[in-house]
């Protein structure tokens, strides 16, 4: 693959085309019954696997102790504009949750950096299906990315995450 290279986007027919930077190695392999979020959930190793080609770029990562993990929803189906999350029982626009079924299969997550080896990243604390296609990482950097006096919305029922785990309603 080239990397680097402008990616393509048609202003007539709204296409882009992203490079995929590398994938997942995890253990859920379906998505039933794996956790619905990552940091302090999962309790789990996972390898985010870059291209080869791509090492030069995960220098200096080793550190950072957290990072953004942009992904490829690639087991998603059919999209949906509203959704009952796993957290709630009341269906919500799906831009007000974290639910899968977006209109581009777009994911996120933050992991905590166990280590780097050649061209694996090791992380603890992922929500990503085996295979998941790897978009983009960036540094979780503490400075910018911890905003304080924010507003949780329908979130702040305070349903536990550690409690519920996926079930199939997002296949």
């Amino acid at each position: 693959m080239a990397y680097g290279t402008w990616h393509i986007f048609d202003v007539e027919t709204m296409i882009m085309i992203f490079d995929t930077i590398g994938y997942a190695q995890t253990a859920y392999k379906t998505i039933n019954d794996m956790p619905i979020q990552g940091v302090g959930i999962a309790d789990n190793l996972a390898q985010i696997v870059i291209d080869k080609s791509l090492q030069p770029g995960l220098q200096d990562l080793a550190e950072f102790s957290h990072i953004y993990v942009i992904f490829h929803l690639h087991k998603m189906s059919e999209p949906a504009l509203t959704v009952i999350p796993f957290l709630d029982t009341k269906p919500h626009g799906i831009f007000a949750t974290r639910s899968p079924k977006r209109p581009n299969p777009i994911g996120l997550s933050i992991a905590e950096i166990d280590h780097i080896e050649d061209n694996i990243i090791y992380v603890k604390d992922i929500d990503l299906l085996d295979g998941t296609p790897i978009l983009d990482i960036k540094p979780y950097i503490q400075a910018f990315d911890n905003i304080k006096n924010t507003r949780d919305g329908w979130y702040e029922q305070g349903m536990d995450p550690k409690k519920t785990r996926s079930d199939g309603r997002f296949k």
